[in-house]
């Protein structure tokens, strides 16, 4: 596993952000080789995230999701993930809807698409996820039928997971927050139906193939409620902006190819990940093909950084700030990937 370098030298410090601070600029220093170019976490309190964990057993529990499983849940810390990841944001209940958003997204992938055991099977994922999305986007059909659909997603605790941590999410949302997340929600769903498919074919996908997965499988849907948390609104001409949703789709591709270096150890050869993606294609040493994932994400990063520095030289004070706390949440993803009960041994 390679190490965790510094940020290197980010010199320019966005003003009025508080303990969200973050360090942008053009001046970069490259880390030494084979280390992840990436910040760690602006802010750390201990207390705040087992609090926030604490909520999420509760509602775990409410909601049926990882029955029997609830200290393994517990043990990964989610709770923390979101302390770490949103520095500015203090207030428990804001960091639990975002936690409960992230653990209904982990449940779906580990229940429908890879842990078996949880009764995953690709044969089936399509269907599930096209019928999950009714909960995320909710489908309007003529009462007899919503009888039959609702009675099918009472059976379903990943459709109550999602539908009480949307209903959660939407204190805190505008109409557009949601809309944009919802949007992302299905962008989501889309990518695990490609991984279904190379299940069921039995065929390992090109690089490329696998990094346009990646795009569309990134961590964009926890990664853009930062604004949301934080009380503030990235407005819609500007969050859509091909420059500014170039900037911060990279920075989610980035960070989710952290996910891969931590998780690659402990997956089976029939999972996916980048490390093994690049093995098998460019015949590559194990310990070479983590190192080869480590330069594809300081490249992701060194693009998120030079766009957001150009972006916040000339956007609102509302897009210097979004920027600054996609960068505040790189650090905190960096930091729990690195701790998680879920990895720690890998």
């Amino acid at each position: 596993m390679p190490t965790l370098a510094p940020p290197g030298d980010l010199r320019r410090i966005l003003p009025g952000l508080g303990m969200s601070a973050a360090f942008l600029g053009p001046l970069v220093k490259p880390p030494p080789e084979g280390e992840l170019f990436c910040p760690d976490a602006l802010r750390d309190d201990p207390a705040l995230g087992a609090l926030v964990d604490d909520r999420l057993i509760d509602w775990a529990a409410e909601v049926g999701i990882y029955s029997g499983r609830l200290d393994k849940l517990r043990s990964y810390g989610f709770g923390r993930y979101m302390m770490l990841a949103h520095p500015a944001v203090n207030d428990p209940d804001r960091l639990l809807a975002a936690t409960k958003c992230l653990v209904a997204e982990w449940a779906t992938d580990d229940y429908y698409v890879d842990e078996v055991e949880l009764g995953a099977d690709p044969m089936v994922v399509g269907s599930r996820l096209a019928s999950l999305m009714s909960v995320v986007d909710p489908a309007r059909m003529v009462p007899r039928y919503t009888t039959d659909m609702d009675a099918y997603h009472r059976l379903q605790p990943i459709s109550e997971a999602f539908r009480t941590a949307i209903e959660h999410l939407s204190r805190y949302a505008s109409t557009a927050q949601m809309g944009r997340f919802r949007h992302q929600m299905a962008i989501l769903f889309l990518a695990w139906c490609q991984e279904a498919d190379w299940h069921v074919n039995r065929r390992t996908p090109p690089v490329w193939e696998y990094l346009v997965q990646r795009h569309l499988n990134s961590y964009l849907p926890p990664m853009i409620l930062v604004d949301v948390l934080a009380g503030y609104e990235l407005p819609a001409h500007e969050f859509y902006h091909p420059e500014v949703r170039r900037a911060y789709t990279t920075a989610a591709n980035a960070a989710v190819l952290v996910n891969d270096l931590h998780s690659a150890p402990s997956e089976s050869d029939t999972d996916y990940n980048l490390p093994r993606v690049l093995a098998l294609a460019e015949n590559l040493t194990p310990r070479d093909a983590a190192r080869r994932t480590v330069e594809i994400h300081n490249e992701l990063m060194h693009t998120f950084v030079e766009l957001a520095a150009r972006l916040s030289a000339t956007g609102s004070p509302n897009l210097r700030r979004f920027l600054a706390d996609v960068w505040a949440w790189l650090g905190g993803s960096r930091r729990w990937h690195a701790t998680t009960g879920r990895y720690q041994g890998s």
